[in-house]
Formats: structure tokens, sequence, C-alpha cells
């Protein structure tokens, strides 16, 4: 597959998943009617609604994981091609993270009482935060990798007592301690 054609591709993915989460009825932007960088902890009814919040390093993690997993089973594919199924697997993760299935689940299972979904914009730049941590794996040793990725769940716990393990642990088995421990109790 040339070059041209995995970008082609990856962007036509990309559109797809906006018009789909779109046509699911979420919103494009943030209701605020700003589109942010970067939302701080303080501001909990942004984050989800723009650009990056203490969410994106798990993203970027996924990125990161995605590489790995691809590069073990697909070597023998194009770091393009192997990028263009991390693009499907981050873009149906966005998709069903969006449903009001998982959305439910948020506001039972975690402290994320008020969880809304994500913006359509919140969505797209967090495959392209993915697409990011994919790309930084490529590039880097394992080492320094894993160590960027321990930093990031390290500081998201640190900030906002949440990260991608906690995230998956309350998702698949919620344990009402660390669902205390989140809420400050």
């Amino acid at each position: 597959m040339s070059q041209r054609l995995v970008w082609l591709t990856g962007l036509g993915l990309i559109a797809l998943t906006a018009a789909i989460l779109l046509g699911m009825g979420r919103i494009p932007i943030c209701e605020c009617g700003e589109i942010r960088f970067w939302t701080p902890a303080s501001d909990v009814s942004g984050s989800s609604q723009h650009l990056a919040d203490w969410y994106t390093p798990s993203h970027i993690i996924h990125g990161m994981l995605f590489y790995g997993f691809l590069w073990l089973v697909l070597r023998s594919r194009s770091v393009g091609e192997r990028a263009l199924l991390a693009i499907i697997i981050e873009a149906a993760w966005e998709i069903v993270e969006n449903s009001p299935w998982i959305i439910d689940r948020y506001r039972e299972a975690t402290f994320a009482v008020g969880y809304t979904g994500d913006s359509v914009i919140n969505s797209v730049a967090d495959i392209l935060w993915m697409l990011a941590g994919f790309a930084f794996a490529a590039r880097m040793p394992v080492w320094v990798t894993v160590a960027v990725a321990i930093v990031f769940e390290l500081a998201a716990l640190w900030v906002i007592r949440d990260n991608l393990t906690l995230n998956v642990i309350m998702l698949l088995y919620p344990l009402e301690a660390i669902k205390a421990w989140q809420s400050g109790g």
C-alpha cells in the first residue's frame, strides 16, 4: 500500500468516525461553544469536550500498546498498514465509548457521575493522540516507551485520580474502594 493511500485511508477512517458519532447524536464541539487545546483538571465539565485533557495520556498509551501488539502479530505489514489498523481499533472504541451503554456504565461504576460522553472534536483528537503514541513507539526504544507510559499513568493518577489502568478496572470489574478513593472519600 502506498504512503499516499495510507494517509488518504487514515483520513477517510477518521472522517467516517466523526460522521458516525454525529449520526449517533454526539455534539460536534463543547456546548460552551469553544474549542480549547487543553482542559485542566479543575474544569470537570470541559473534560472530554476539547482537544486534550487529563485522559489524553490514555489515548497516547493506546497508540503505544497498539504499536507493540501489531508489531508482534503483523510484523510483515508496513508501519502505515499497522497504523490504519490502530485507527480502526481506536475509532471503534470511540464509537463504543460514546454509546449509551458505556456512558451509563461510566456513570454507575466510576466517580464520573455527570459524564455525558465525548464531543466529536474530542473523539477525533483522541484518535490523533493515539496516532502520536503509535508514532512515538515506532521510533523510540521499548524501554523509553514503557517509561513514558508509566510516567503518564502516574501523572494522571496523581492529578485526577484516574488513568487507563483504573479506567479498564472500573469498566470491567468495578471496585467500591477505588470509586470511593477517586471521589475523594
